[in-house]
């Protein structure tokens, strides 16, 4: 039976691998494969909603994810879209189970309490006092994940969301899982060199270093698909989801919707109730309106602030817009596209512009979420025994990275806006 392992190597780009092809992993099981060098990603450029597009060939106006985080003002810290019950559309791994594969995912975005996956890690943390162990089990792991689990938790304990301790874990968890139950799909998303960049920028040694622990991760798992025999079986996958680019600073327009009565606070200075809420994406932001009827006051403030130019955006998108022109569409009002070095707080307290802090992902040395023709490139390298040898493709899309998987495995994904990319295969 035909087997396939993707790993999503969390904002790598294509002048990574420049430096990764000549590492072990890569000479090991990708050398002689086929490379897309640049894989053009959804708007926003972001995880949850760029991963959610990877599994089910949908852009983000099907999937119905539309950032990484939920919309409720004021929550901090905000939860994240973390279950596959916020998705709209089918996926990989509900499509496989149909036709009769056996499916597994390691710390793969919007997977948690997925009944489709058979062996399952998923991208979901410990809540209020839930443990971590509990909580993997809760969103999906069952009995035999979970002693691969307990197996590997000395890794994480106490710095269950760290890198590069999260990825490690997950890459001995991945390899155990095909060592032990040989599924016939395994995703598995580490997210070490996105966070070397977001806290040191886009190039620099720091990524060398990153590689170098993905080069691990990697032969871990090429390792245990030798161990069982299943290698020249497998069609083995790296792709990505975004690139990154530099920022410089950081800027709460929440801040001015307060100031224009859109947001009421208490005394205590929390939310008592909103008419507008901008929730930031990183180098983008989304504006949502909860009464229609106010759309007009907003969309005046907006445009009085872009006209000055100096509040961090380039373009106001409606909504009508971005679905028109890049798949995006939702619940909100407008978005907000960067100048090129500005990312957006959810703060509604001054200062106005904040501090550069990477103790949340969106606001360090370098960002995501803008528009998906800027910056470095995500990529994809695939080795096996259904794709073209030394086959180099300069261009596709992430939207056909699941219909190829289908195509593989020999099905279709009925509801996928994209196809399958027939250049790198047999």
């Amino acid at each position: 039976m035909n087997k396939i392992v993707v790993i999503s190597s969390d904002a790598m780009v294509d002048e990574d691998v420049e430096i990764y092809k000549e590492m072990p992993s890569f000479k090991r099981y990708f050398e002689h494969g086929a490379r897309i060098r640049n894989v053009s990603s959804i708007y926003p450029t972001v995880t949850f909603p760029a991963h959610a597009t990877m599994i089910t060939g949908c852009y983000p106006d099907k999937t119905g994810i539309f950032s990484n985080m939920q919309l409720i003002p004021g929550s901090d810290p905000t939860p994240w879209q973390w279950n596959s019950s916020f998705l709209h559309t089918t996926d990989i791994f509900r499509e496989a189970k149909k036709h009769g594969y056996s499916t597994a995912s390691v710390l793969w975005p919007v997977t948690a309490f997925n009944d489709a996956i058979d062996y399952h890690i998923a991208d979901y943390w410990a809540q209020g006092d839930e443990g971590t162990l509990q909580a993997f089990i809760d969103s999906g792991a069952n009995e035999i994940v979970a002693e691969i689990i307990k197996r590997h938790m000395p890794i994480i304990s106490g710095r269950e969301r760290m890198h590069p301790y999260r990825d490690e874990f997950g890459a001995l968890c991945a390899a155990d899982i095909i060592r032990e139950v040989q599924p016939d799909i395994l995703f598995f998303h580490p997210a070490n060199i996105d966070d070397a960049r977001h806290k040191a920028g886009v190039f620099g040694p720091h990524i060398h270093d990153a590689l170098k622990d993905f080069d691990h991760y990697v032969s871990l798992i090429g390792q245990a698909l030798e161990e069982k025999g299943l290698l020249e079986d497998t069609d083995f996958f790296i792709v990505s989801d975004h690139g990154q680019m530099d920022i410089k600073r950081n800027i709460a327009l929440n801040v001015i919707l307060r100031e224009h009565g859109l947001i009421e606070t208490g005394e205590d200075g929390r939310i008592k109730d909103w008419k507008a809420w901008c929730l930031s994406n990183g180098m983008s932001a989304l504006v949502f309106v909860k009464d229609k009827a106010d759309e007009g006051k907003v969309r005046k403030i907006l445009d009085g602030l872009i006209s000055e130019g100096v509040y961090g955006f380039s373009r106001i998108f409606t909504e009508k817009e971005s679905r028109r022109e890049y798949h995006y569409g939702g619940d909100f009002s407008f978005v907000l596209e960067t100048d090129g070095y500005t990312a957006f707080a959810d703060d509604y307290e001054r200062p106005l512009v904040k501090a550069l802090d990477n103790k949340d992902y969106r606001f360090g040395a370098a960002s995501h979420g803008y528009l998906p023709e800027k910056g470095a490139q995500p990529i994809l390298l695939a080795r096996g025994p259904h794709i073209r040898k030394d086959a180099v493709v300069r261009k596709s899309h992430i939207v056909n990275e699941a219909p190829t998987y289908a195509d593989i495995l020999g099905f279709s994904i009925p509801s996928a806006d994209g196809s399958p990319i027939k250049e790198i295969l047999l």
